[in-house]
């Protein structure tokens, strides 16, 4: 069978059963890794294509030639150039390495590349990556020589970063230049903070040693990782192509559960260092590590011991991680030793560790108002998860947003609040279905999501179990970063007017992803490789009234400022993202009683009136219009007595509003930002402002001259 007739033929079963994602963001954190050659004495691996990476080009080309994806555009000429222009601001975006001249002796490329996806070559990836790496390699080189001699940081001249809009350089002088600056920028930074110039190179040589490790460490399937989603995003920015060890790594973040040592790790240098014990896991019960520890070895159970000193980071995590029961042992040397000194061998047995940071977490906000306080619970949901391998295996405790977040309204009414926020900022989505059961526990039955796949049909989404966990009043906290099923729940709860959804305006991500496991393509083909998996674009999700969130977002009842621009950041500033449309309103949309949109007039009028006399509000407000002005500058002094005086102005107005927030909060004054970072780090404003916001609803919805209750008013 051809891969484009396997293709086709597994297309019709996957729309259907395959798990669909919503989650904003295609990149993951690097959990886990590959042995590679670039731990070989020679420093620099070898860059070559792999047997298994032209089947892998070849069935993403096809799979986009049979027009699976909902907006596939032609795989020709036009789309190879573009293409060709992605690959290269992948890897320069800012233009700082390579030379017009530089760029010019890979256009031969600039039409080909279609070709070569459909003929699984991907030659050109590694050539002009090799290029790449070499450029980085001298510019390094030409750092470490400008750190040799003290700049003169009394010449006027000035530091543009900002380099979205420039052309390639002309001449290697012209870099020469930008980097001449951008390093006496930074050593300005560094001497602003009380650092010699001999500290301040030290620091800088040290900083650019690291990043020149991190780009010899790039091995054959980071730079087809680069090349295949280089063009997975031409054609949107949510498809994108999982490796093996990508795919493992987007389980882990969707169940919230691996199994290993308990540790978050870190590459610091050539060592890998201990940055964090997870709860619960047998690194923190052996109670014989500890932050800043270095790793040298990994032995597993009673086998050799290998040095992993100068590794990358998810080689050394690979070695770390395994099945549960299962045995490793790590030399570690302590934190604050130096290299040389005892190091330590320690046995631990690896177990299912729980991600529980990502989990959905609950509190309570207590806000005075007239007659006594208000007493709001906030709910706070990262992203939207669910073990799905426990599910599959038939286990009745199974983690799942829905399932967390109903035992956390459990236990906030035994604690009798009067209100709910659910914090969803942040949240850049997850798997669908736990959108649409979420949203079931606020609504008595009726649809969700309105989905239209690329065969042109629909398919709607219901809530149909009938009750609620939670009828009272319901605030939904958003921003920016709230993004794909974040936005179906909140657009529901606003369609149903079951409650009021505050903050910015969302990230506008309404398309649909569906995970293709390429390894189902291994008979047909004849390969045992590991092909990863294809996360691509099928759909796109409407509201119940028909409305996508596409490009537009979900809009608030009630906006709250936020440093966010809009223009920088969102579905709305991707240049591949697909456009907005609507589609006809679902039947069978039952209204909530609860009066939630019914009151806003009046809820906007208390808080308008309530936020022009609130300090803490106010003074957040002129940090943020304090920061905008800031991101709007896009050129800094080259001059130290200059920028110093600057710093200095700004920290003493910001230091001006802190302590006009903190004295509204009955704080006493600071002299400076450092002696209240800790503290003000953790008083969430817009959390606070959100639960203020949640009482002015409460006064509106239960005032003395009401005669109706709040029992009253729900269905």
């Amino acid at each position: 069978m051809t891969i484009a007739a396997a293709s086709r033929k597994f297309l019709h079963t996957a729309l259907a059963s395959a798990v669909v994602t919503l989650s904003l963001s295609a990149s993951l954190p690097s959990l886990a890794g590959t042995p590679a050659d670039s731990n070989s004495a020679a420093g620099l691996p070898e860059l070559q294509p792999q047997p298994q990476q032209g089947i892998i080009e070849q069935l993403i080309a096809r799979y986009y030639a049979a027009n699976y994806h909902f907006n596939a555009p032609s795989l020709d000429d036009g789309l190879s150039e573009a293409f060709y222009n992605r690959f290269l601001e992948v890897l320069d975006p800012s233009r700082v390495y390579f030379t017009a001249e530089d760029v010019s002796d890979f256009d031969k490329y600039r039409l080909e590349l279609d070709d070569a996806l459909k003929d699984g070559r991907t030659e050109p990836a590694y050539e002009i990556y090799g290029a790449f790496r070499n450029k980085v390699l001298a510019r390094i080189e030409k750092i470490d020589a400008l750190l040799q001699t003290r700049p003169d940081f009394t010449v006027e001249e000035s530091f543009t970063f900002d380099r979205s809009n420039v052309e390639w350089a002309a001449t290697e002088k012209e870099l020469d230049d930008y980097w001449r600056k951008r390093i006496k920028n930074e050593a300005i930074g560094l001497l602003m903070s009380n650092k010699s110039w001999e500290e301040a190179a030290d620091t800088l040589s040290t900083r650019y040693d690291n990043f020149r490790r991190r780009v010899m460490q790039v091995n054959s399937e980071d730079v087809f990782d680069l090349f295949i989603n280089a063009y997975a995003t031409m054609l949107d920015p949510h498809t994108t192509y999982f490796s093996p060890r990508d795919s493992e790594e987007f389980r882990i973040r969707m169940s919230l559960s691996y199994e290993g040592i308990g540790a978050s790790l870190q590459a610091d240098g050539e060592y890998v260092k201990i940055v964090r014990l997870l709860p619960g896991g047998s690194a923190e019960k052996s109670g014989k590590l500890d932050p800043d520890d270095r790793i040298t070895a990994v032995g597993q159970d009673d086998g050799e011991l290998v040095d992993v000193v100068g590794w990358r980071l998810d080689d050394v995590v690979d070695l770390i991680r395994g099945p549960k029961d299962s045995v490793v042992r790590l030399q570690v040397l302590p934190a604050g030793r130096a290299p040389g000194g005892d190091e330590t061998v320690i046995q631990l047995t690896r177990s299912e560790i729980q991600l529980e940071e990502q989990a959905a977490q609950a509190e309570t906000i207590t806000i005075p108002r007239s007659g006594g306080e208000a007493s709001i619970g906030v709910i706070e949901i990262p992203t939207f998860y669910q073990d799905t391998r426990a599910r599959d295996m038939g286990l009745d405790d199974y983690r799942s947003t829905t399932r967390d977040v109903r035992k956390l309204i459990e236990q906030l009414s035994e604690d009798g609040v009067d209100g709910l926020i659910i914090d969803l900022r942040n949240n850049g989505g997850g798997l669908l279905n736990e959108a649409t059961d979420l949203t079931g526990l606020f609504i008595d039955r009726g649809p969700v999501v309105q989905i239209k796949n690329t065969l042109g049909s629909l398919e709607i989404q219901e809530d149909l179990d009938a009750g609620v966990a939670w009828d009272g009043p319901l605030v939904v906290l958003v921003n920016r970063f709230s993004a794909s099923s974040s936005e179906i729940f909140a657009g529901a709860i606003q369609d149903y007017g079951r409650g009021l959804v505050v903050g910015s305006t969302t990230y506008g991500k309404g398309t649909v992803q569906t995970l293709f496991p390429l390894n189902r393509h291994q008979m047909e083909i004849n390969t045992q490789a590991d092909l990863g998996q294809l996360k691509m674009t099928l759909g796109k999700f409407y509201r119940v009234t028909g409305s996508s969130t596409q490009h537009r977002g979900v809009v608030p009842d009630i906006t709250l400022p936020s440093p966010i621009d809009p223009e920088d950041f969102g579905e709305s500033a991707q240049p591949t993202a697909l456009p907005w449309d609507e589609i006809p309103a679902a039947d069978g949309i039952q209204e909530v009683r609860v009066p939630a949109l019914d009151l806003l007039p009046e809820v906007r009028q208390r808080i308008a009136e309530r936020q022009s006399e609130d300090a803490v509000f106010q003074a957040y407000v002129s940090d943020i219009e304090a920061q905008r002005a800031l991101r709007a500058q896009q050129t800094v002094s080259l001059n130290l007595k200059e920028r110093r005086l600057e710093r200095d102005q700004r920290e003493a107005a910001a230091l001006e509003r802190l302590n006009a927030r903190r004295a509204a909060r009955g704080l006493d004054a600071v002299d400076s930002l450092e002696d209240a970072a800790e503290e003000d780090r953790e008083y969430d404003v817009i959390r606070h402002e959100a639960a203020r916001i949640m009482a002015d609803y409460l006064a509106e919805l239960m005032p003395p001259h009401r005669t109706e209750s709040l029992a009253s008013a729900r269905p």
